[in-house]
């Protein structure tokens, strides 16, 4: 018999496996989505270490996990674009549709967005999951359903770049060589930028940033913002400067140096989110006349151009797959995030038969230190 098994968060650093009854289609519009493979983000587990993100406060015991992708058990009287059997990845928060942003065509911006684990919402490390059809976007037959679980962080990279918007022959800086943002500087390699400089604190993830998307790399330094610019700008031959930087990382240090390494009239993008205020170069920022652009999950289109991406093998994901694990063994996985010991780690939904698996081309001990400060801009 099929099972509704989920992970739940009651309290910080408390979590239990809790058997749900499965959900029932509520809208014409609706899907039932059986959950086959689920990925870790830092959001999930910032709320698992303190259970609270800013004004989102873990109240009740919450179902985490949002990066999901899963088969479809059964449609909604209205539903024609999806059949059972589809293999789906799931854009996991819908909006109210009616507000000025929805109608705007911003959708991400809306006050009532419905997002998984995200308090008061549950999220996808069940068994099964009902959503609106028109989030849920069936996956070519060349990609994977465990791909399928990469397209949620990938997403996020497409709208930090097309945020930014990145062109053909532009240099970009990515500060943070986390998932994110590996993914932005694989993103803006397709997009057609010819100079991609991945930056970050600790060598081996930079040596994987090399091998993966990134045509030059600089291991950030304990010096001033203004010199680490300076150094980064003559190590990557960037001249006046970068014509784009995106932040994802959210670490105060470099953010400061990414003012300094965007060229004059350049675009600066945020991505990563760390601490609620920082001391920030505006100087910088004015007297370059930089063009400044928050960014916040993902929105029209974002996962469409994601998952094509991947299935053209313009944007390989793959690589940051370390390993699968059990349902039963979530928690364990978590703890593998936290320390640093994988890139992403999917875990199998509580259907899914799967020998416990792990990459071992990626050197989970090279990789194992303290991430670097922030959260990564989906959630």
């Amino acid at each position: 018999m099929s099972s509704n098994l989920s992970f739940v968060l009651v309290k910080p650093n408390e979590v239990r496996f809790e058997e749900r009854p499965r959900p029932k289609l509520q809208h014409p519009h609706d899907v039932l989505v059986a959950v086959n493979y689920t990925g870790i983000c830092g959001s999930d587990v910032h709320y698992w270490q303190h259970g609270a993100i800013g004004h989102f406060v873990v109240k009740d015991p919450m179902v985490l996990g949002h990066e999901s992708a899963g088969t479809v058990v059964e449609v909604g009287s209205q539903v024609t674009a999806l059949k059972p059997g589809d293999r789906i990845a799931l854009e996991p928060g819908y909006p109210c549709r009616r507000c000025s942003s929805c109608l705007s065509g911003r959708y991400n911006l809306c006050p009532d967005m419905v997002f998984a684990a995200t308090p008061p919402y549950d999220g996808t490390l069940t068994g099964y999951w009902t959503a609106p059809f028109d989030f849920c976007y069936k996956l070519p037959d060349n990609v994977s359903l465990q791909e399928g679980a990469l397209i949620e962080p990938l997403a996020v990279a497409v709208h930090i770049v097309k945020q930014a918007r990145v062109q053909p022959g532009q240099s970009v800086v990515v500060m943070g060589a986390g998932p994110v943002g590996l993914l932005c500087a694989a993103v803006a390699r397709s997009f057609g930028a010819t100079k991609v400089v991945s930056v970050d604190i600790l060598q081996s993830k930079l040596d994987f940033a090399r091998g993966y998307a990134a045509t030059h790399t600089y291991l950030s330094q304990r010096v001033s913002a203004e010199q680490n610019a300076k150094n980064l700008i003559a190590a990557a031959d960037l001249g006046a400067g970068a014509d784009v930087v995106i932040d994802a990382s959210g670490a105060e240090p470099s953010i400061q140096t990414s003012l300094h390494v965007v060229k004059m009239g350049g675009t600066y993008v945020q991505g990563g989110m760390g601490k609620a205020d920082i001391n920030f170069p505006i100087m910088a920022l004015c007297l370059k006349e930089v063009t400044a652009r928050g960014s916040f999950r993902y929105g029209s289109g974002d996962y469409k151009l994601a998952i094509d991406l991947v299935a053209a093998g313009k944007v390989d994901v793959k690589p940051l797959i370390n390993g699968v694990v059990p349902f039963t063994e979530a928690e364990s996985a978590f703890k593998k995030v936290k320390e640093g010991e994988v890139i992403k780690i999917l875990i199998a939904g509580p259907n899914e038969k799967v020998d416990k698996t792990l990459n071992t081309d990626v050197d989970a001990a090279k990789l194992k230190a303290a991430q670097a400060a922030g959260q990564t801009g989906c959630c």
